[in-house]
């Protein structure tokens, strides 16, 4: 699912300050860009554990209802959640799984790597590249 939050961006003398409001969340960078990309990891690590809590995602703020000093701008941040868990997920875990013993002596006999035929299976199996 794919959103957009506001983020109130400050620019001082060492580096440039990150306020997201829908996650009551601060962050920073040493560059704008470099600002906004700690910003959307911050939403997408915040994001993906209230998925894993159960736990709604907030609803993005309304623009019009930010108030912002003088030396503040708003910017916007877009986050693919199911996109940026598939790409900053990349732990392991470990499955259990029962084949014949005849596919299994088969599978061993010609050097076959059964997770990366699991998988390759899953993904094709879920649509996934």
């Amino acid at each position: 699912m794919k959103n957009v939050y506001p983020a109130i961006l400050r620019t001082e003398s060492d580096g440039v300050f990150v306020f997201i409001p829908d996650f009551n969340a601060n962050t920073q960078g040493d560059t704008i860009a470099d600002a906004m990309e700690q910003a959307r990891d911050a939403i997408g690590i915040m994001g993906i554990d209230m998925e894993d809590d159960n736990k709604a995602l907030p609803t993005p703020s309304d623009l019009h209802s930010l108030t912002i000093s003088s030396d503040e701008i708003i910017s916007l941040i877009d986050i693919d959640f199911k996109e940026y868990r598939r790409k900053n997920e990349l732990r392991t875990v470990k499955k259990n799984c029962t084949i014949p013993g005849w596919l299994s002596y088969e599978a061993e006999k010609a050097n076959i790597n059964f997770s990366a035929v699991l998988q390759n299976a899953l993904k094709k199996e879920l649509n996934l590249s």
